[in-house]
């Protein structure tokens, strides 16, 4: 890390910038949206978890109008191998659900509903053995995974977590640009102290390092700047989330990510340090 102090005798051959130049603004910027954007998509890789999770072992038997059958199916689930829990779910909570959807007409007596029963299975159970013992009992009963049902819910999920960190990847590649131009833009500001030091003998690599221990430091600065405003709202928005994390039973981060959203700093003063080191070389190569 003694890479990214710039020592007081280089600062005076070129002066740093602080928080105001262009470079440590223009990371500061990039490492906030970065820490945001990577943070929801840790978030929703955590929800997708959790909820194929919460749903890996859970059945539903599903009877269209048989009522009369549903006291044997469930007495047929329960002595089922490898059945841990089965419930029918009340037909009050089926016709409130109805309501929902269909306004009144779904509490009116006649409508008919399915019987839906609830069923868990223990670890390494055999589902053929279940659905095999339901079928003898109810041939029409329909035996659906959860998984199934939530498929297009965790295909959602995952599609939005791929896309949050593609575009982490999009913005580290829009840092990269950007501090190449910066390289580039501070060899033409400094050009007369470079004729200079090559004068007294320093080489294309001494002068190189010198920019480039500049740019790593205000890199690492603006980085270390933006990932604590980001830090700070996230923080705002996650200690009001005692909602989200009753009804995921899992908070939207876990403390792994917060030390993964916390090296997204280092990470990149190292992409700008290394973009900038070979930006630099060709420059002096090519130019001057």
């Amino acid at each position: 890390m003694s890479f990214f102090f710039v020592s007081e005798p280089d600062r005076r051959l070129i002066p740093a910038s602080g928080l105001r130049g262009p470079v440590p603004l223009l990371i500061a910027i990039m490492t906030f949206v970065m820490v945001v954007v990577a943070a929801a998509g840790l978030a929703l890789a955590n929800t997708a978890s959790v909820v194929r999770g919460g749903v890996e072992s859970r059945y539903s038997i599903q009877i269209a109008d048989g009522a009369a059958k549903a006291p044997a199916v469930l007495a047929a689930a329960r002595a089922a191998t490898g059945v841990s829990r089965a419930e029918q779910v009340p037909p009050a909570e089926l016709r409130l659900t109805l309501e929902r959807w269909l306004g009144p007409v779904g509490a009116e007596a006649d409508l008919p509903i399915p019987v839906i029963i609830d069923v868990d299975l223990k670890p390494g159970a055999d589902v053929r053995v279940v659905s095999s013992a339901i079928s003898r009992t109810a041939p029409n009963a329909a035996f659906v995974a959860h998984r199934s049902s939530l498929a297009p819910l965790l295909k959602a999920l995952n599609g939005l977590t791929i896309l949050a960190f593609g575009l982490v990847l999009l913005i580290a590649m829009a840092s990269a640009a950007a501090i190449i131009l910066a390289a580039r833009g501070a060899l033409d500001t400094h050009r007369a102290t470079i004729e200079v030091m090559h004068g007294i003998g320093a080489t294309d690599g001494q002068v190189a390092r010198l920019f480039l221990r500049q740019i790593a430091s205000e890199a690492l600065l603006g980085g270390l700047a933006g990932a604590a405003v980001a830090g700070t709202i996230l923080g705002l928005i996650l200690g009001g989330a005692g909602f989200a994390t009753s009804l995921a039973g899992a908070p939207p981060l876990q403390w792994k990510d917060a030390v993964l959203l916390a090296l997204l700093p280092v990470a990149v003063a190292l992409l700008a340090t290394v973009v900038a080191r070979s930006a630099l070389v060709r420059a002096l190569r090519e130019r001057l």
